[in-house]
């Protein structure tokens, strides 16, 4: 039987978060080992990346692991119409894991259906990211001390963004208070908001950036992601809807910090780079030892 999946972060438990979360500390004080020396591992990318591919590539790198693959899916058999279903099973035979990444909501679960290896989630489209998630849960722990009783603004793109909608499944299991900054056009989906009322936990919705912003422990900054509308001047009317900028942070709480997917645009000033709240640069770094921390616990090697 093969090891399972990780394609939705409900697939792990919380103890599975800790657990990975410990790992990646162990990584991130000793990145380089070479445990990984007899395994492939296949990076298959239909969506352009930076972050998350080369984090997944460095990881495999500093461990030891080979790694196989593309990132560009025009330079593959599916531009001659052979379905996800057979490059999945073809890559099976190559490889020891497959991290995929792909446009269209619901690939990874088919992948991880018809793949003879474990499949890791890089991203499906609007769904979930649940490796930046647990980056982020990662980053979250090393600044705050804790997961439990935190706030947590998510702002900008929250009806489209995968990265918020997986922080939040996790971010649940720890007695959470949302809080859900955005314009009506990009709000919450409510099936995030009613899964929330299951659980008891508390959110707020509002548009006013500055209205709770010295309650945060974490703000969590989102892109306007073009690549997800139909319509342009929908798109041009909310892409900058919210700007933080560093007098922004005057008066936050001193372990406040500033948390973001990246690639960002316009939502973050550059003068924000400079302040002490900003953590985004190191938290994609983080992406690197959580990512190590995944593969190795998968694969049965930690």
């Amino acid at each position: 039987m093969k090891p399972k999946s990780l394609v939705s972060i409900n697939d792990f438990s919380k103890e599975e978060y800790m657990k990975i979360l410990e790992l990646a500390a162990e990584f991130e004080k000793n990145p380089t080992q070479d445990i990984l020396k007899d395994y492939v591992i296949a990076s298959l990318f239909f969506e352009p990346s930076t972050r998350t591919r080369l984090s997944f590539e460095t990881a495999v790198s500093r461990l030891g692991g080979k790694i196989v693959g593309f990132s560009d899916s025009s330079s593959t058999s599916t531009s001659k119409g052979e379905t996800l279903r057979d490059s999945i099973r073809i890559v099976s035979n190559y490889s020891d894991l497959i991290v995929m990444r792909h446009p269209l909501e619901g690939t990874a679960r088919l992948a991880s259906e018809v793949a003879s290896v474990p499949i890791v989630n890089a991203g499906d489209g609007a769904n979930q990211h649940p490796t930046q998630t647990l980056l982020d849960m990662y980053s979250i722990w090393k600044t705050q001390g804790t997961l439990d009783n935190l706030n947590i603004f998510l702002v900008g793109d929250l009806k489209y963004g995968r990265t918020v909608h997986s922080l939040l499944m996790a971010m649940s299991e720890f007695n959470t208070t949302f809080y859900f900054i955005a314009p009506d056009e990009l709000k919450m989906p409510d099936e995030y908001k009613l899964f929330l009322d299951r659980k008891g936990l508390k959110y707020v919705e509002c548009k006013d950036f500055n209205q709770y912003l010295k309650e945060a422990d974490i703000i969590y900054m989102t892109r306007v992601q073009q690549e997800r509308f139909t319509d342009p001047i929908e798109y041009e009317r909310v892409k900058n809807v919210y700007i933080l900028q560093q007098s922004m942070l005057k008066g936050t709480r001193e372990n406040m910090k500033v948390l973001h997917p990246l690639p960002r645009v316009n939502e973050i000033a550059l003068d924000v780079d400079d302040a002490p709240q900003a953590y985004y640069f190191q938290q994609a770094l983080n992406g690197v030892y959580t990512r190590q921390a995944i593969i190795s616990y998968i694969l049965g090697i930690k």
